[in-house]
């Protein structure tokens, strides 16, 4: 099926594994050129061959959203590499465990500097080339709990409803710009995690599965590819949840 999108340039953060790799393979199979993002180069270097492999096109980026620089690092390649962006997918993401008691102030602002203020500078810093190219798309990756709630994730939780509420505001403040903005919001996915993240989360443990399995990455990019088509243009603004059922807001 023809979606629509072939010959888009994307920007996709986090795609060194995970759901951000798997978002990264559905755009380039459709034919948009995707620029990922991420820390480590020897994994971003086999995942740009693998999707040149498949008959995509690939480019990447070695930034940390650590660091106070990232924004302009991704801008330059942005621009140097793909001329312009369309679409925006904000991915990055740690997420620590720890009760009220024992997540110090640190650890609190290292989870919402990655996942909040990462989202806002690269959003802002990707929007004006999206006006210049007559609208685009941002999706931004939320989380269950974000909506839900759960134990031990008391920064994780706040910063994956806070995404949420971004995105009603993108959705307002960049309509008239004909740039959509929506956040994706996974279940339950079977993915490689990272060192920053819970190898058990406990949520996990507490939810009832409708469906007999843990969802897979491509089943969350589905989504996200089918947003950034002409079908999704009048769709914006929204909490897009692809759970199995684990979670009926």
């Amino acid at each position: 099926m023809d979606l629509g999108i072939a010959e888009k340039r994307a920007l996709v953060l986090a795609a060194s594994r995970g759901l951000g790799l798997g978002i990264a393979k559905a755009l380039a199979a459709e034919g948009v050129h995707v620029l990922i993002c991420g820390r480590t180069e020897e994994k971003l270097k086999a995942n740009v061959a693998a999707i040149v492999a498949a008959g995509g096109k690939a480019d990447y980026v070695v930034a940390d959203l650590a660091d106070a620089h990232f924004v302009d690092t991704m801008l330059a390649a942005v621009h140097h590499t793909l001329g312009g962006i369309d679409i925006l997918v904000n991915n990055a993401a740690i997420r620590k465990e720890g009760v009220l008691d024992n997540v110090s102030l640190a650890e609190w602002q290292d989870v919402l500097s990655i996942m909040l203020d990462g989202a806002f500078l690269c959003s802002k810093a990707c929007v004006p080339s999206m006006r210049a190219r007559g609208g685009g798309t941002i999706i931004n990756i939320g989380g269950l709990t974000g909506h839900s709630g759960a134990k031990q994730r008391i920064h994780v939780v706040t910063g994956k409803a806070a995404l949420a509420g971004f995105t009603k505001a993108l959705a307002h403040d960049l309509a008239a710009d004909h740039i959509t903005a929506n956040c994706v919001v996974p279940g339950l996915i079977e993915t490689e995690r990272g060192q920053h993240s819970a190898v058990n989360p406990q949520h996990h443990k507490d939810r009832v599965r409708l469906m007999d399995r843990f969802g897979r990455p491509d089943e969350v990019a589905a989504m996200v590819r089918y947003l950034c088509g002409p079908q999704a243009r009048y769709i914006t603004g929204q909490s897009m949840h692809v759970n199995g059922g684990v979670l009926m807001p």
